[in-house]
């Protein structure tokens, strides 16, 4: 029995091996499965060999920054593209084995002439047979459901990606109610597209009794390699001829695979298709409140334009009225003015009458005056002649005895007697009576 090695011995060994039988360097047939970039610049690659959709071979490779640079501006300036991920290329490579490591190519050279990988060509081929045989945009006549409620979701149960989506639907803050239904399926490996296939084909079976609004296809991210499956021919033609329309969110943002070309809509990731999915329920209800409210302005408009017709009617009723007001105030003021005329025409011939009895009145009155005022004049003459001051002024007296007339007095010899004259009283003493003839 040999002796035992340790394990950095034995990883020294196959170094040295390595290095004493390999050439320094090879040209080398791959395809880039995964391209990374390093802050530093360097390119981490991983290098693969396909039969069909089998991979029968894959080797870490790396390109050092400086290196680097110059073969993507040689690249470029050849093939107008980037070094990407898919492409096939035939590269100069040195072979390296670290302790620690392990086994590595570093990536001297590329041939630029090597444009485009067999992977991609292969993709390319059966996006054409697609298209020639119609299945390319057949889902894509299948219109969106306004509110899709129901779905029918393709995935694992297990895969990450399909727990975040459950979380999106079953947690999303506006309290949308959606019913799903899992048909479980392997979502990478040489298996997966017929697994998928096979739950196509139960959600088809299904369709009458559980009428799905849509098929959801989800996975979680990966590597380039395990999303293979979704560039298979047999997947593609199954998602194009099913009845629903066919969502995917296969969560590699870097490409874009078959499965993703013939689905009705794609999204990059599993949480992504759910928010589309939310995305319905909200533009559905904004679509109920713009309706609503344009049954609001509609009504309103409605409304106003009632309200103005209901005012034009008013105002065209107010009119007529004012006008037939307007017809009767004018025949009311010509009747009046009319009637003022009759009665100023009456009133002035009653004027004119009474200012005839009134001159009548007046000549009457001042003959009557003119008259009764001889007569007082008569009167008064009369009683001037009657008054004893007439006498008096004329030189006569009056004399009384004891407030009595002298002649009615009585008067004797010695006594005494009042004489009044205009202006003057006298008593005196009856000295002598005698009598004399009138």
């Amino acid at each position: 029995m040999q002796s035992p090695l340790s394990l950095s011995e034995l990883n020294q060994l196959i170094r040295q091996t390595l290095d004493r039988n390999l050439s320094p360097s090879y040209w080398v047939v791959a395809e880039i499965g995964e391209l990374r970039d390093s802050v530093k610049g360097h390119g981490y690659l991983e290098l693969v060999e396909k039969s069909g959709n089998h991979l029968t071979a894959k080797i870490k490779a790396n390109i050092w920054s400086y290196t680097f640079q110059g073969i993507r501006s040689r690249f470029m300036a050849t093939t107008g593209q980037n070094i990407s991920h898919g492409m096939k290329i035939l590269a100069l490579v040195n072979v390296q084995f670290h302790e620690i490591y392990g086994l590595s190519l570093t990536i001297k050279d590329i041939d630029p002439n090597y444009t485009v990988g067999e992977r991609a060509q292969r993709k390319q081929e059966i996006i054409d047979r697609l298209t020639r045989e119609g299945l390319i945009h057949l889902n894509k006549q299948y219109p969106l459901p306004l509110v899709p409620q129901r779905l029918a979701i393709i995935s694992s149960s297990t895969a990450a990606g399909y727990g975040d989506f459950i979380n999106q639907l079953d947690n999303n803050p506006s309290g949308y109610k959606v019913h799903y239904e899992l048909y479980q399926a392997t979502m990478q490996g040489n298996e997966a597209s017929v697994s998928i296939i096979n739950s196509i084909a139960a959600i088809e079976a299904d369709l009458y009794y559980k009428n799905f609004d849509l098929l959801i296809i989800i996975r979680g991210g990966g590597a380039t390699t395990d999303m293979d499956c979704f560039d298979d021919y047999d997947l593609a033609k199954a998602i194009a001829n099913t009845t629903l329309p066919v969502i995917t969110g296969i969560g590699h943002e870097r490409d874009e695979c078959i499965a993703d070309l013939v689905a009705n809509a794609k999204m990059k990731t599993p949480t992504a298709v759910a928010e589309f999915v939310l995305s319905g329920f909200r533009d559905f209800e904004e679509q109920l409140r713009e309706n609503l409210k344009l049954i609001e302005r509609t009504t309103g408009n409605f409304l106003q334009r009632e309200d103005r017709m209901i005012r034009d009617k008013e105002h065209l009723l107010k009119n007529l009225f004012l006008y037939k007001l307007a017809t009767a105030k004018e025949k009311l003021n010509s009747n009046g003015h009319q009637l003022n005329s009759l009665a100023l025409q009456n009133i002035k011939m009653q004027n004119m009458a009474l200012g005839n009895w009134e001159n009548s009145l007046i000549r009457n009155v001042r003959l009557k005056l003119e008259h009764q005022k001889q007569y007082l004049q008569g009167l008064e003459k009369e009683v001037t002649r009657l008054s004893p001051y007439y006498y008096l002024e004329r030189g006569y007296t009056r004399t009384e005895s004891n407030g009595l007339p002298i002649h009615k007095a009585g008067v004797r010899q010695g006594d005494k007697i009042t004489t009044f004259t205009l202006t003057q009283k006298i008593t005196s003493t009856i000295e002598e009576i005698t009598s004399h003839d009138q």
